[in-house]
């Protein structure tokens, strides 16, 4: 399963499901939180709820500290379409417990970040993923790369053996190119996917973790001439074990 595009979609905006399903996203999100105003909660959880009976989607339920959170895992858990859980602003494991489904934790504040290694070895979290618009005001930055944080996920994602960290979102709806150049700077941090908040976003962010075809075949090149063994040389590198995995990574990861 290709987790490169992770697309937001309101839970009480029933009409746009389909459309988000067919839009190419890798994954889809049904949102009960930021995208919910609070009035519209209860019917977007009951439409949530009955899109799960024919749509396999993860949910971004309210937070742990919230009115709504117990009501929207009770709607949600066991409808046979449910992936997972968005958990936001997740800040410590015991957010986690007592879930009982797959959990994508949102670190979204700096303390959540502080304790992202308690967060990732928590036994629900397969993932992490960065909430980098409330991270910001959280921590009063101006600086959009956000490198110390963006880079702690991915080291404690790889250091507690889950699943690579999801990139945030890239605010600017009406520039594709941002949009690639963002998601092309996550995938070389590390990460395995970015979030998308709107379908025009997921084209770029798609190609942007795609292997591509230059990476390709230096992947096949790589594994060819090192195939009889001992030292070698591909494009006058050293291929040393490293660099050995990385091709055969970049071939299983396109597949077939």
């Amino acid at each position: 399963m290709r987790v490169r595009s992770w697309l937001f979609t309101p839970g009480d905006r029933p009409d746009r499901f389909a459309k988000a399903a067919a839009s190419g996203a890798d994954v889809g999100i049904l949102d009960l939180e930021d995208a919910v105003t609070p009035e519209n909660k209860a019917a977007a959880r009951a439409a949530v709820a009955d899109a799960l009976g024919w749509h396999g989607a993860y949910v971004r339920v309210n937070g742990v500290d919230t009115v709504w959170h117990d009501d929207d895992m009770a709607a949600i858990t066991g409808r046979p379409g449910l992936l997972g859980v968005l958990l936001p602003k997740a800040e410590s494991p015991e957010d986690l417990d007592g879930l009982g489904v797959p959990a994508v934790a949102l670190v979204e504040t700096a303390l959540g970040l502080e304790n992202a290694a308690l967060i990732a070895a928590h036994p629900d979290t397969v993932r992490l993923a960065f909430g980098n618009v409330d991270f910001s005001l959280d921590i009063g930055a101006t600086d959009e790369d956000l490198l110390y944080a963006r880079s702690r996920l991915v080291v404690v994602s790889r250091a507690h053996e889950i699943a690579p960290p999801l990139d945030g979102v890239t605010v600017d709806l009406s520039d594709p190119a941002r949009t690639a150049s963002d998601a092309r700077r996550a995938r070389q941090l590390g990460f395995a996917g970015k979030l998308c908040l709107h379908p025009r976003q997921v084209e770029p962010v798609n190609q942007a973790f795609s292997v591509t075809d230059a990476e390709l075949d230096w992947a096949r090149r790589v594994v060819e001439a090192a195939a009889g063994g001992g030292a070698v040389r591909v494009d006058g590198q050293m291929i040393d074990r490293p660099r050995l995995e990385l091709a055969h990574r970049l071939l299983a990861e396109e597949g077939p």
